[in-house]
């Protein structure tokens, strides 16, 4: 707890101002409040954290030190007035003539003075404090009083007393930051007292506000990162741990912070990096018994070190996760599969767009597909090259946001040999040097770093490039098609994409249309879609109109999900009733919600192509398992293998590519019953299933290995 004095002329005043601190501070707090008028600052016996003064209170700073420790803590008390009390006031009649009464002539102009900037100034105010001359009070329309009637003059037509000035924002702010309870600024009482106390600190208020929310924004940035960060001050003191740090070591962010590094992370080569002011480059280091990738980096202001940040990664994920992204890469092919003839409807939308696309194919020129998500932006790249001179040459597609920018660098631009620890020997061509002579599908481009964005522009401006921990000049001719759902402008603008490249990047863009704005694209869509599933089913008139209505955030991957659910429902004619659960109606702009006067329930598919065991049955032996579950059984067989997981997503991915016909709640159940059966090792979260022994011993004896 943090022990305050008030100190005031009035004992009143005091009194008011020490209850507001009290009542915005709460149990944080003590205070006790003293008076220079009836001479009780003189038995002030302790010592407080804080001295807060009002300004009436001494006519000088030497006055009030004769009071006080030489090495207290003060401050003084702002005062300013309620939005109310203002609002109130400039209602009054212009024209007006009011006499201003206050405790003393200081505190009557400052009290005036602040009125006037706050914008009530459209009546006449002369000051009266006990003292002074009595004034005729016939020619005053009202009297206005902070909660001084007592010192009213007789005859008074009018009194509105307006109670007593209250602490500004930036006063209650200001003892905070000193009496460092910097969380209490985040708290309900605080937004209400900000917003109901008058201010005509615009700018502080702005700036204050600010760095509120750039502290909110990192503390969602640090959670979000895939790896643990850790952040120290000068001293070496934690001030920052997020989540993943949590994961690794097994140590809460809330034990760590305020304490000394080298004490909770001795692993951590922090007194190093704030002792040579250098970075220190990506080290493995032993934490548990695990094998840690650990990095740190100085945070230089004036040339002096104010801090450091270290982050940590398991050795083990970052293998896997590069794995993961190089074996995307090598599945994506180099090959265009789609042309304009894929791209189903006769909508004006998608047709002038596609006109467009074909003009623009016929060019050797930078393309920006612009689209939200699930659009086809990837579609109609596969079809600008099929469509362009280039169509005989390869087609090379890879999402810019899915790989650490270290990894994408060496995909793109490949790298040399020895470049880095774990370069493959002899060194490995980039997808430049394998799109030669064709196109490079840069998807998601918005999530490339300042370094590669400057990489790529001079690759465009130049037709070169150079290998990582290479040295020699590599000629490349490469078409670029790229894709982002964002305002890449706006991203200009903020900083975090460079004009440079936008604007070259930007030299033939297209609007690729949402399904919302396509009209009857989506009946063509509907129907395509329900005849690949196999399955014969129709929708009702009522499901149908609903469908149209839907503003289809998702787009044509959301229409693909919900026609690949009506084909499980077992149902011959499909209703509203047979929507998925998560299926959120969202009507288009200017269409009424109908569906929100229907009762929908959660739909459990009446029949599903699965076997007719109850869910929490035991599996049957291998001789009663259906075609699903042994297609379950062997990918998850050859996951295993290959030594990683498998999660339901990859599993129905690889039904459709099969043709295999599986559902998500089909796959849900199927792995259940082979967990219970002890043949499956299902993970909470995204950690996936794996075959136990007992599942690769049954497997490899169908498989005859």
């Amino acid at each position: 707890m943090k022990y305050i004095a008030v100190i005031s002329w009035d004992p009143l005043a005091g009194q008011f101002y020490g209850k507001q601190v009290q009542d915005l501070f709460g149990s944080a707090v003590s205070v006790q409040v003293y008076s220079v008028r009836d001479g009780s600052i003189a038995q002030m016996k302790r010592r407080f954290d804080l001295y807060m003064s009002s300004t009436d209170a001494f006519e000088s700073g030497r006055d009030l030190r004769q009071y006080l420790p030489i090495d207290g803590e003060v401050m003084e008390i702002h005062l300013t007035f309620l939005w109310s009390v203002v609002r109130q006031l400039q209602k009054l009649p212009a024209g007006s003539r009011a006499l201003f009464v206050n405790l003393s002539d200081k505190m009557s102009r400052e009290a005036v003075s602040r009125l006037d900037q706050l914008g009530v100034n459209q009546f006449t105010m002369d000051l009266y404090h006990p003292g002074c001359p009595l004034p005729d009070m016939s020619q005053y329309d009202f009297v206005i009083t902070p909660h001084e009637t007592r010192y009213v003059p007789e005859g008074a037509k009018q009194v509105i007393d307006i109670g007593h000035r209250v602490c500004t924002s930036a006063t209650m702010t200001e003892a905070a930051l000193r009496l460092g309870l910097e969380d209490l600024l985040e708290s309900p009482r605080f937004h209400r007292y900000q917003e109901e106390v008058a201010a005509n600190t615009y700018s502080f208020d702005r700036v204050f506000n600010r760095s509120r929310q750039l502290e909110s924004q990192f503390d969602i940035l640090i959670d979000i990162l895939d790896e643990g960060l850790v952040g120290v001050n000068e001293k070496g003191e934690v001030f920052a741990s997020n989540k993943k740090m949590e994961e690794i070591t097994q140590v809460s962010s809330r034990l760590a912070l305020h304490r000394r590094a080298s004490e909770v992370y001795p692993f951590l080569p922090f007194k190093q990096c704030l002792k040579t002011k250098e970075p220190l480059p990506a080290r493995v280091v032993k934490a548990g018994g695990t094998n840690l990738t650990v990095t740190v980096a100085p945070v230089l202001r004036g040339g002096e070190c104010i801090g450091a940040f270290a982050t940590v990664q398991r050795f083990s994920d970052a293998e896997q996760r590069q794995n993961e992204l190089r074996s995307q890469l090598t599945h994506k092919g180099y090959r265009a599969k789609y042309t304009f003839a894929d791209v189903l409807g006769p909508s004006p939308a998608i047709q002038r767009t596609i006109e467009i696309l074909k003009k623009m194919a016929a060019t050797h020129l930078p393309v920006l597909l612009i689209g939200e998500t699930g659009t086809g932006k990837e579609l109609f790249a596969h079809a600008v090259h099929n469509a362009s001179p280039r169509a005989d040459g390869p087609f090379v597609a890879i999402n810019c946001a899915a790989m650490p920018e270290n990894l994408l660098e060496s995909e793109l631009f490949g790298y040399e040999d020895g470049a880095f620890t774990g370069a493959k020997r002899g060194g490995k061509p980039g997808l430049f040097e394998f799109a030669h002579q064709g196109t490079l599908f840069l998807d998601e481009v918005e999530g490339m770093s300042a370094a590669l964005q400057c990489k790529l522009l001079r690759v465009l401006q130049e037709h070169e490039i150079m290998r990582v921990g290479g040295n020699r000049i590599i000629s490349v001719d490469v078409r670029i098609v790229a894709a982002t759902n964002e305002d890449l402008e706006q991203r200009v603008e903020e900083g975090s994409f460079r004009r440079d490249l936008y604007y070259r990047l930007n030299t033939l863009p297209a609007l690729i249309p949402p399904l919302r704005e396509r009209g009857d694209d989506l009946l063509l869509l509907i129907d395509k879609f329900r005849r690949s599933t196999g399955v014969d089913f129709t929708l009702s008139e009522e499901l149908q109109q609903l469908l149209r209505t839907h503003q289809w955030r998702g787009n044509i991957r959301e229409l693909r999900n919900v026609m690949e659910y009506f084909s499980y429902t077992g149902n011959p004619v499909v209703g509203p009733q047979d929507l998925p659960p998560t299926f959120h109606y969202l009507p288009i702009q200017g269409q009424a919600n109908w569906r929100s006067s229907l009762t929908l329930q959660p739909v459990v598919p009446a029949s599903l192509p699965v076997p007719a065991e109850p869910e929490a049955a035991p599996a049957p032996g291998p001789e009663g398992f259906s075609q699903q579950e042994w297609f379950i059984l062997e990918q998850l067989y050859q996951a295993s293998r290959q030594g990683r997981s498998a999660g339901r997503e990859a599993l129905l991915a690889e039904a459709r590519r099969q043709g295999v016909l599986l559902s998500q709640q089909q796959t849900r159940q199927i792995l259940g019953r082979l967990a219970q059966a002890g043949y499956v090792h299902v993970s909470r979260g995204r950690g996936g299933s794996q075959l136990t022994a007992q599942g690769q011993r049954l497997f490899a004896e169908k498989a005859g290995e």
